[in-house]
């Protein structure tokens, strides 16, 4: 069976993706690693990263794609092996992937969603920047190292203290 993706040239998209082991912490403890894997497929097949947190076994991203482009699962597979390889083989993998000759390092699927219109945007950048705070990670989106809110901080777009825990009130649940 065929997995359907929504597929819009130029578009832009919410993506979450995993790794197999959920219990795991490589996205952080070896971020080094994983920007220089964006950073070198970001080179041959361009994209803009609107919004991306980076959480210790998953992440959050919005890119914007260019004009007549669609192929975002390219993207993913290059950036997804660029960061494997750059691994010691030490994660236990099962026969099926062995099979295939892959390593046990990310779920094979993603979730992507194709972002609707400026509401959809924003909720989709709310849900991103919040979501170490939501996971226990942070007091406020700005306490995580490994997100994109900094250079919405930087440009004025939100303040430091946005996406707090103190209290968990109606203005503090951003994305939910």
């Amino acid at each position: 069976m065929r997995y359907r993706r929504a597929f819009a040239e130029g578009g832009t998209y919410f993506f979450t993706v995993n790794l197999a082991d959920r219990s795991s912490d490589l996205l952080v403890t070896r971020i080094d690693n994983l920007r220089a894997a964006f950073n070198n497929v970001r080179a041959d097949h361009p994209f803009e990263t609107v919004a991306m947190v980076v959480m210790p076994d998953h992440l959050h991203a919005i890119w914007q794609l260019p004009d007549g482009d669609a192929n975002y699962p390219i993207r993913w597979s290059l950036i997804k092996g660029a960061f494997s390889r750059a691994l010691p083989n030490t994660e236990n993998i099962r026969e099926a992937r062995a099979h295939k000759r892959e390593r046990g390092i990310w779920q094979r699927r993603y979730w992507e969603h194709l972002i609707r219109d400026d509401d959809d945007l924003r909720r989709h950048v709310d849900y991103i920047h919040f979501n170490p705070v939501k996971h226990g990670h942070a007091m406020r989106a700005a306490d995580w190292s490994y997100s994109t809110i900094h250079r919405f901080i930087e440009r004025g777009w939100v303040s430091e203290d946005w996406g707090c825990s103190a209290s968990i009130d109606e203005h503090c649940l951003y994305g939910e």
